[in-house]
């Protein structure tokens, strides 16, 4: 693959200064433009390899509302790394993934009816350009309307999900909104093959988990991340993924801003060992959702948040390499 030829270094507010779409800019961390690690902010798709965009919903949570600020907190967190070589690659991924912020997804939160085709109208058109899309939520509701767009594009998908939660309870009301039905939902619907999805992290209880392959909280502790990873990579083969990230999958110690924390969960050191080590599985699409702004203490959701969609942009990136 032939290098991509970079511009000469930026001095600030890259997010609307950059040209390109390779290359970083020198940022003070704490001033400027706050895209996602400083990417171009743009609704041009040509070119680019992967597309970060924002969903702030927040109308389907049974719980704790406030993960419409999520987007906006993740990208403010996201500053620290596009400081430094993010660890442990060792490398710039955008001098050779091209990464652009897209902005968010707009509906109208006043006519809820209209908010899923919305969302659905926003992953066809990103999705249409060829990039992938990189998620970041807004309730886990969400990830519904992703799935059906990206299902469209590449057929009965695996989903590696990460929660508390399995969202998988019985809800036959086709226009509900409601983030703990959504994959229930997306079986019925054919979107996603439960034999060959896994959920990861899950300690609520369901009396029909409908097929999904469980590797709890309590299982993840046992055998640890390592042997999680491979049990996961084992599920889903290199069948067309979609990976969804849950805040809450971690525990509240390491994720307290989140709409239905529930004790006993990940922790950031094991979530980030699983992620880091995707390379193999084939992922269509991702998101990370459910941050919380307003219960959380000095960031630390956030910061975890904007962690797993850095890492799985590095995964992203040498993907790309090895496919060249």
């Amino acid at each position: 693959m032939t290098k991509p030829i970079l511009q000469e270094p930026i001095l600030g507010d890259g997010a609307i200064r950059r040209e390109g779409l390779y290359g970083s800019s020198v940022e003070n961390t704490y001033a400027g433009v706050l895209s996602f690690m400083r990417r171009k902010y743009t609704r041009e798709l040509a070119g680019a390899d992967v597309v970060i965009s924002g969903v702030p919903l927040d109308l389907a949570v049974t719980f704790r509302s406030g993960a419409r600020l999520g987007p906006a907190a993740i990208r403010a967190a996201s500053v620290q790394l596009a400081e430094l070589k993010p660890y442990p690659w060792g490398f710039d991924p955008f001098e050779d993934l091209a990464v652009i912020d897209y902005g968010d997804c707009w509906f109208d939160a006043h006519n809820p009816m209209t908010i899923t085709p919305s969302i659905v109208e926003h992953a066809r058109t990103i999705l249409a350009s060829g990039a992938k899309m990189l998620t970041l939520g807004g309730d886990h509701y969400i990830t519904y309307p992703l799935l059906k767009a990206h299902a469209e594009k590449y057929g009965k998908l695996s989903l590696i999900h990460f929660d508390a939660h399995c969202d998988t309870w019985a809800d036959d009301s086709p226009d509900s909104l409601n983030h703990g039905t959504m994959f229930y939902k997306a079986i019925k619907d054919g979107i996603i093959d439960p034999h060959t999805s896994v959920q990861i992290g899950i300690r609520t209880w369901n009396d029909d988990f409908m097929g999904m392959n469980i590797l709890d909280a309590a299982w993840v502790h046992a055998n640890g991340p390592q042997q999680t990873l491979e049990r996961i990579l084992q599920i889903v083969g290199q069948r067309p993924t979609y990976l969804t990230f849950d805040i809450d999958c971690l525990d509240p110690a390491f994720a307290p801003g989140t709409g239905t924390p529930v004790p006993a969960g990940l922790s950031s050191a094991q979530a980030l060992h699983i992620i880091r080590g995707m390379g193999p599985a084939n992922l269509v699409g991702m998101d990370v959702v459910e941050v919380s702004p307003a219960y959380d203490q000095s960031e630390i959701t956030a910061l975890a948040a904007a962690h797993i969609a850095a890492d799985l942009l590095c995964v992203l990136r040498n993907q790309k390499l090895a496919a060249a």
